[in-house]
């Protein structure tokens, strides 16, 4: 859950609330169960592809990809009936390169890891996979145990992809930057309908949250999460730790309630006699996906000349 995230919970059913919860959130760090997390370091047996990623120094990098055919995307939920390869994503890295940086650099990044691919096991990486390539940086950050980690920075393309090679699909942002790891530079609000809720919705609360950010000074921009949320950004100065980001947070998602009663509340909600109360918990920890995520329909194409093998690279699409 996004730093100071709202997630909207409903009841249920026309004219139900919505229950904004704010939640600081951190990612899953957990192994399938009786399987060490080093067990998927160890790449799998199978002749790997490489490719030449240009470096920001104007050298060229060689990223050796292995498992190149392992299905990440099966062929059933592909329109073409074609799956979606390791070696495709790595190559959908490289074409969108540019923007992917925009959302990632300079930041510390948790992996989403999948091994099998989308449809089995999936973890969460805090600590860098072993074998990080000498070209890409670490930075340690602090949590809120008081336990410390190293976490991966993703300043290039080739560690984008040399993640990729190591099963990610799924980048996890921070934040802040790793120049001040301890103040967020963004602040992130997730709108997340629940049961008895839709994407309608979610919207129609995005378009409020707006107003109510402009108002305070802040630039609002959104991105889908999932299938039916929203995420809402702002960029914000690196002059607050996150416990006043998070109380800045709770005072938009009040002002937010008092707009919309009918659809958001800060308060307890109750369903089938169970209740839940708002969680008020901002913590640094990585928190939204990249706002570019990976789309499989589009990880494949054109022939692509940094190739060292005769095989394709899809063509860079904007958007989401």
């Amino acid at each position: 859950m996004p730093l100071g995230s709202v997630a909207i919970e409903g009841a249920g059913g026309a004219g139900q609330v919505l229950h904004t919860r704010l939640s600081g959130g951190r990612a899953r760090t957990s192994v399938p169960r009786g399987v060490s997390p080093a067990a998927y370091d160890r790449p799998v047996s199978a002749k790997p592809a490489v490719i030449e990623v240009p470096a920001p120094d104007g050298t060229v990098r060689d990223v050796r990809i292995s498992s190149p055919d392992r299905v990440l995307w099966p062929a059933s939920g592909m329109a073409d009936a074609q799956p979606v390869t390791k070696l495709d994503l790595a190559e959908y890295l490289l074409a969108v390169g540019d923007p992917l940086l925009r959302a990632l650099g300079d930041r510390p990044v948790t992996l989403q890891r999948f091994p099998e691919g989308i449809e089995g096991e999936e973890f969460f990486s805090k600590n860098p996979p072993k074998g990080v390539p000498d070209f890409t940086r670490t930075v340690m950050c602090t949590y809120p145990s008081g336990r410390k980690h190293l976490q991966l920075v993703i300043d290039e393309v080739a560690s984008a992809m040399w993640a990729v090679q190591m099963n990610a699909i799924t980048f996890h942002p921070w934040p802040v930057r790793t120049g001040n790891v301890d103040n967020p530079d963004e602040l992130r609000i997730d709108l997340d309908p629940q049961p008895g809720r839709g994407f309608r919705d979610a919207v129609e609360a995005a378009v409020a949250l707006r107003e109510v950010m402009a108002e305070i000074g802040l630039t609002a921009w959104a991105k889908t999460s999932g299938n039916r949320g929203v995420h809402v950004y702002a960029r914000i100065a690196p002059t607050h730790e996150f416990l006043d980001v998070r109380h800045g947070v709770i005072g938009i998602a009040r002002e937010l309630e008092r707009r919309l009663p009918d659809l958001v509340t800060t308060s307890w909600w109750r369903r089938s006699g169970a209740s839940a109360s708002s969680s008020t918990s901002t913590r640094p920890a990585a928190t939204g996906p990249s706002p570019r995520p990976t789309r499989p329909d589009r990880c494949r194409a054109r022939p692509c000349p940094r190739r060292s093998r005769g095989r394709s690279c899809p063509t860079p699409t904007r958007g989401p």
